[in-house]
């Protein structure tokens, strides 16, 4: 590995919530809650403080351009942000996104891979099994089974003042409208509002602006418009035959690196074209198979035949109940 392949992210250590403020807190809720004890005891036991990540490089992003090319504009534009934080080092931070594009295109693989190369956690959020804005924001103690939302437990149990939190699917985010599930974010996607965020369980202000926030949808329509206001909305297309041929190389390349199976180092031309045309989503899949597959015929290298899911079971009985 050459000097230039090194990206080492650094860190400075940040306060995002005050112990002394938890000691308070403890005893105005002394006998009220036992999970709300149990939290105060962990926040104090762990401090305050998180690590927050600054890139060390322009750099940082380049692995992403192979990796994930139908998403360059995103790209080009988070260099923007990271050639800014290194100039100034300073944390990396971005006006949230919001990722448009059909299903398979390779949305949430971008956001983890995303993730590493900032060197930063990662928390990913199902938003289309939230139902109600606690699950985000926390509920109140005086509930039954009440307990922090996912930010405060990200802050609080995570090593990182920064992670990238990722909202997958918000289009499908639904529920009573009384228990808007995106009503926190009204506050968390703004800086300053953040910086005080007050879970409803917790009671106390958690510095949330240093939050890395990405969402995927389908479809916008059924966002409002002060949350797409708030966030740097792109459309990502479908990757193109090159494209897609590329993400299918890189993909056995990783797999590879990873194992020791005996193929060779470079593809199939002709496999790596008729995974191509499998949605980005399921290439994975699809080569794990063809590997298996491979190994089964006794095989060291892949052939199209191998990308059948179908073929792994042949010969092998049913087994009924």
């Amino acid at each position: 590995m050459s000097q230039a392949d090194i990206q080492i992210s650094l860190a400075d250590v940040r306060e995002i919530y005050r112990v002394t403020d938890i000691e308070r807190a403890q005893d105005d809720a002394a006998g009220r809650c036992e999970a709300l004890s149990a939290i105060y005891e962990k926040m104090k036991k762990l401090g305050g403080e998180r690590y927050l990540v600054k890139p060390s490089s322009t750099e940082a992003l380049d692995s992403l351009c192979d990796e994930c090319p139908n998403f360059s504009e995103v790209i080009d534009d988070l260099k923007k942000y990271l050639a800014l934080a290194v100039s100034g080092n300073e944390p990396v931070h971005f006006t949230p996104i919001l990722l448009l594009g059909e299903p398979g295109i390779g949305k949430t693989h971008f956001t983890k891979r995303l993730s590493n190369a900032l060197g930063t956690g990662f928390e990913f959020v199902p938003m289309s099994s939230l139902t109600a804005g606690w699950i985000l924001s926390g509920a109140s103690s005086q509930w039954t089974n009440a307990k922090p939302g996912k930010v405060a437990t990200a802050l609080i149990h995570g090593e990182y003042a920064n992670p990238l939190m990722v909202l997958d699917e918000v289009d499908k985010a639904g529920g009573d409208s009384r228990y808007d599930p995106m009503g926190p974010l009204y506050g968390l996607l703004e800086r300053d509002t953040a910086r005080k965020f007050k879970d409803e369980f917790v009671e106390v202000d958690i510095d949330a602006s240093h939050i890395l926030w990405v969402s995927t949808a389908n479809d916008e329509r059924t966002l409002s418009e002060p949350i797409l206001n708030r966030m740097n909305v792109y459309s990502v297309p479908r990757p193109n035959a090159e494209q897609a041929f590329g993400i299918a190389c890189h993909l056995y390349s990783e797999i590879l690196a990873d194992h020791q199976w005996g193929f060779p180092p470079q593809p199939p031309e002709d496999v790596m074209e008729a995974l191509a045309a499998v949605p980005p989503r399921d290439m994975r899949k699809r080569l794990m198979v063809a590997f298996g597959n491979a190994k089964l015929d006794g095989r060291d290298e892949l052939q199209q035949k191998d990308l059948d899911a179908s073929r792994i079971q042949r010969g092998k009985a049913r087994i009924g109940f």
